[in-house]
């Protein structure tokens, strides 16, 4: 019981810490070294193996994080950094803007104002398979289908709401968190995706939507908002200043997803195809696209730099906050936290679905803090087959609803990057917002565990 406690006082400072918004490498990284020094002080577990240790056991701790780096960046590290790598260049030559402009085409020509915002939060959702990131996602949106909306008559509120919520599922092939999942699981990305998230996904979504059409209205006669007409107004005609990409550009962010798909043991077994893969062979179709647009073959050179500026974000922030956090998960399962758990839910006699319920409530409480999903499901999804292994059942189990859970957490908080940054286009509070979904998605949410428990439990 000491590890538990020791544990419970470090994850006490790492939430506290996180709450006051320091960086979570930093913060997570700090803790993990602190847990394991601990378990060195207290003799509560071993850091490394007798084959693995370096022949002093301090250097063994630095030992541990150099071994976790080395499998990371060579694996799910290089699928995390190639997508960045893609979703970067699909920016850069207007791909998305021109997949997300072709989808929003059939809302020009409705006239309902709820039909309207229905249709933009189905339309996002679609397109969230294709654009993993939460911020890009809500930034195309507000380029493209907030002035529709606001044109139609529907509020600012009720419109950055429905696009906040575009991405409370965070599913498809080339999420980062499908791919942490995924690879945790021991499945392909595509598979995790098709037979675990989408029927999982499609009762919350329908949810959401529906709580939307009701409580949003409610909100805008409850708070007498009108509708600021010179705001669309002044978003067309910034749109209308940017050169458009061909439409035919829609269908590039949407290869690699076909191309894992296909090549997945769901459908074409004899050829293997994998997202690093896919990934490369999307970008040079890509970069043919844009020589015969261009006419020019410099350019064309010159900007395959945004693929590899790509990858380097995505280790800058995605890929190290992954480190860091199973940094933190590894001080948490040497200085023997985790057996403790184990130990007190085994005594406690808790089933499966206890435990699933109890896990989700814990990721929806640190996305929540953290306003990120990443960030809350990074630092504990390794432990989950840990987990499924004293459950004696597959640790897709445990990690489906963990992955859920974050996304529905990440979006009722005013401090997610994306809900602020799409709060500030449109003048309104991000805690506003925040306010606005919070009933939808919670109803997501337990609609989201019901589905779960149906379907896999």
């Amino acid at each position: 019981m000491l590890g538990l406690l020791i544990a419970a006082i470090v994850t006490t400072w790492v939430g506290y810490m996180l709450y006051k918004r320091y960086k979570p490498q930093g913060v997570l990284l700090a803790a993990g070294i602190i847990l394991m020094v601990c378990t060195v002080v207290f003799g509560t577990g071993t850091i490394l193996q007798a084959k693995q240790s370096t022949g002093f056991i301090w250097f063994d701790i630095f030992e541990a994080i150099k071994q976790l780096m080395s499998g990371r960046l060579a694996g799910l590290g290089l699928t995390i950094m190639s997508i960045g790598g893609f979703v970067r260049y699909m920016e850069q030559c207007g791909a998305n803007q021109a997949l997300v402009e072709l989808s929003a085409v059939p809302l020009k020509w409705v006239k309902s104002p709820l039909t309207v915002m229905i249709i933009a939060y189905v339309i996002g959702h679609i397109v969230d398979i294709f654009i993993p990131s939460h911020a890009g996602l809500g930034l195309l949106l507000m380029l493209t289908m907030y002035p529709i909306m606001i044109n139609a008559g529907i509020s600012k509120l009720t419109a950055v709401s429905v696009i906040a919520t575009a991405k409370f599922t965070d599913i498809g092939p080339i999420s980062s968190n499908t791919v942490l999942a995924a690879h945790t699981a021991g499945l392909d990305p595509a598979t995790y995706f098709l037979q675990y998230q989408m029927p999982v996904v499609i009762a919350p979504i329908l949810v959401v939507g529906l709580a939307h059409y009701f409580i949003q209205p409610w909100w805008d006669k409850r708070e007498g908002l009108q509708v600021n007409q010179s705001v669309a107004q002044q978003t067309d005609a910034k749109e209308g200043s940017k050169e458009k990409p061909p439409f035919v550009y829609a269908l590039l962010p949407t290869l690699p997803l076909f191309l894992v798909v296909a090549f997945s043991p769901l459908f074409i077994t004899t050829i293997k195809m994998d997202v690093v893969t896919a990934m490369l062979m999307s970008t040079i179709v890509a970069m043919v696209f844009e020589f015969v647009r261009l006419r020019d073959i410099r350019p064309v050179m010159d900007n395959i730099m945004t693929f590899f500026d790509g990858m380097g974000k995505q280790f800058v922030v995605v890929v190290s906050l992954i480190i860091c956090a199973e940094t933190f998960a590894l001080g948490l399962v040497k200085v023997g936290a985790v057996d403790a758990l184990i130990q007190c839910a085994q005594s406690a006699g808790l089933a499966l679905t206890s435990t699933v319920l109890i896990i989700s409530i814990i990721m929806v409480v640190c996305s929540f803090i953290m306003g990120s999903g990443n960030a809350s499901f990074f630092a504990f999804a390794s432990l989950a087959p840990k987990i499924a292994a004293h459950l004696n059942v597959n640790p897709v189990f445990i990690l489906l609803p963990m992955e859920l859970s974050s996304g529905y957490g990440r979006c009722m908080s005013p401090i997610t990057a994306a809900i602020v940054a799409i709060s500030s286009i449109a003048g309104v509070s991000p805690f506003d917002v925040s306010k606005r979904v919070a009933i939808p998605v919670a109803l997501g949410l337990i609609t989201n565990w019901i589905s779960i428990y149906i379907l896999f439990l």
